[in-house]
């Protein structure tokens, strides 16, 4: 199955640390995500000669930090206090004040900028979410429970007292769990459940719930610590990636039409339904 977008855009733009602060490298992270830092950093020296070629920034002069657990997120963003950073939308907007961060850059995927998250079972197991209460939930984006509980499902169910919780660190293997009839409900992200045809399962499934739509998170900045001009010419550089000749490979090797700068008026609605659910 293919890796998450957020996987896939942490690995992308991992190497893009220093561009604008040598000093301060630049954050990345995505709970939940299979990815390891020995996979992360060959990506990231693919990257590296992409985005100083693009950006005009002098050979070997990037550099980042990388990993894949929420507190140790949390941990390196109070210990570096980078400039930028690649988060979850869920980590932005935790971080979000603590750390004065603004998006700077989204990536767009098959087309959209933004995606939704389901909850599958076994066809016929239940008819509603609130027939889970209790039961077992899998997936590999259960680290960020702040995230589902108050934006996946909107504050209506809080994932720690609602389901039994099953983190995993690949989709594949939660969903084999569900074949098997070992836990009874998978929550997956637009691209895990856009891999699902390529899958052998033994049993039918279906979707038991669809979140509304979520913007794709990308990369954001302390709004603070950075100027102006440091967020829009690393958004450029990143923008310009994917029409490069080599970027493009890479683009479309890890599954990204483009990236963009962005509007952060664009993540207010989340902003303010994270806050509701405080």
């Amino acid at each position: 199955m293919k890796k998450t977008c957020f996987t896939l855009l942490a690995i992308l733009l991992a190497p893009i640390a220093s561009i604008a602060a040598p000093e301060a490298p630049i954050v990345v992270c995505y709970p939940g995500g299979s990815v390891n830092a020995k996979d992360a950093n060959a990506a990231m020296g693919s990257m590296l000669r992409v985005v100083e070629r693009v950006g005009q920034w002098q050979a070997g002069s990037l550099n980042s930090v990388f990993t894949a657990k929420a507190d140790e997120c949390r941990k390196l963003m109070d210990d570096k206090n980078p400039k930028f950073a690649i988060t979850s939308l869920g980590i932005f907007l935790e971080q979000q004040d603590r750390h004065h961060l603004v998006p700077v850059v989204q990536p767009t995927i098959n087309g959209i900028t933004t995606e939704r998250y389901r909850v599958i079972v076994q066809k016929g197991k239940f008819n509603s979410l609130e027939e889970l209460k209790g039961k077992t939930l899998g997936g590999t984006v259960l680290d960020d429970t702040g995230f589902i509980g108050k934006i996946v499902f909107a504050g209506k169910y809080q994932p720690e007292s609602f389901f039994q919780l099953q983190a995993s660190n690949q989709a594949i293997r939660a969903l084999r769990s569900l074949d098997k009839g070992e836990i009874d409900a998978v929550i997956l992200n637009e691209q895990q459940f856009n891999g699902l045809a390529s899958l052998n399962l033994t049993n039918p499934i279906e979707t038991l719930f669809t979140s509304e739509d979520i913007p794709l998170m990308g990369m954001v900045a302390d709004g603070k610590n950075t100027t102006a001009e440091e967020r829009t010419r690393l958004g450029n550089a990143l923008a310009g990636m994917c029409t490069d000749a080599e970027g493009k490979k890479l683009c479309e090797l890890f599954g990204v039409d483009s990236f963009a700068l962005v509007n952060p008026a664009a993540f207010e609605p989340m902003v303010k339904l994270w806050k509701k659910g405080k």
